[in-house]
């Protein structure tokens, strides 16, 4: 996939995957449903969910490590300040020629532009939290994520 075909994608991505609504219970699912798809796929992943910044899931596979929790936590505070995926973000930064490390003038401690932290938006309300996977390649962490939230939202969807 080219450049322009992956900025389109990621971006239809979040165009598509829009949620009714959601809260607690909802997070325990979609958290439940990606515990369950890592596992049978015997992901080294580590998993999470917030909304307005409450941590409302997490979990550790086999396979994972504390730094995935790092990770996940520096993907999401990426969700959080643009409101868009990770992995979008990173690709937007690095196809304008900039370094986002550098140029977002963010610290790199705190902030990761890599694939794997996804936009929880909420229909008529907008992003109220994200979902994210540390473990894998970063677009595959990305992919996961999107797999399967697509297939949480699958029996809601239009």
């Amino acid at each position: 996939m080219n450049d322009a075909d992956l900025l389109a994608r990621l971006t239809a991505d979040e165009e598509e995957l829009l949620l009714d609504r959601f809260d607690e219970d909802d997070a325990w699912r979609l958290g439940s449903l990606l515990v369950q798809r890592g596992r049978a796929e015997g992901l080294p992943l580590a998993l999470a969910i917030r909304r307005n910044g409450q941590r409302l899931f997490h979990a550790a596979l086999p396979g994972s490590a504390a730094d995935n929790d790092r990770w996940l936590q520096r993907k999401m505070n990426v969700v959080d300040a643009f409101g868009h995926s990770s992995f979008l973000v990173g690709t937007r930064w690095r196809l304008s020629g900039g370094d986002f490390d550098v140029d977002a003038r963010l610290d790199p401690r705190e902030f990761a532009a890599h694939g794997g932290a996804f936009p929880l938006r909420v229909r008529g309300v907008g992003v109220v939290g994200s979902v994210a996977a540390s473990g894998l390649p970063q677009a595959e962490d990305h992919a996961f994520v999107v797999r399967v939230l697509a297939e949480f939202l699958a029996p809601t969807r239009p």
